[in-house]
């Protein structure tokens, strides 16, 4: 089965940031680390990068008319930051995965959702 990780990145320090920045270099060693070695999981397929949640553009069908406004759809510190796909036989090895993403311990919290076919 396959299963998707959506990284919601919350308040979690990027880098280039002040936040960043302020983080012991120690540790922004630790989460470069953390990623590598992610990388190196078997079944994981890394997701494309996405660009920060103030360059999206939301889009709507209201009326019949499409409708575009600024932003992620439920805001930046909501906004989805990144996403993995694995593949598993068992949900548990997703939810050790997504506990390993740096993210989950600096403000942010993962999504774990099966991957379904509707139709």
């Amino acid at each position: 089965m396959q299963y998707v990780l959506l990284i919601h990145q919350g308040t979690t320090p990027l880098p280039g940031t002040a936040a960043w920045e302020a983080l012991p270099e120690d540790e922004q060693r630790r989460i470069y680390a953390d990623y590598a070695s992610m990388n190196e999981t078997p079944g994981l397929t890394p997701g494309l990068p996405l660009g920060l949640p103030d360059q999206a553009t939301t889009v709507r069908v209201e009326e019949g008319g499409t409708v575009t406004s600024p932003g992620p759809v439920h805001g930046a510190e909501r906004a989805v930051g990144g996403y993995l796909v694995l593949e598993a036989d068992d949900p548990q090895v997703a939810i050790d995965l997504a506990a390993r993403i740096p993210a989950a311990r600096h403000g942010g919290a993962i999504e774990v959702r099966p991957v379904a076919t509707y139709w």
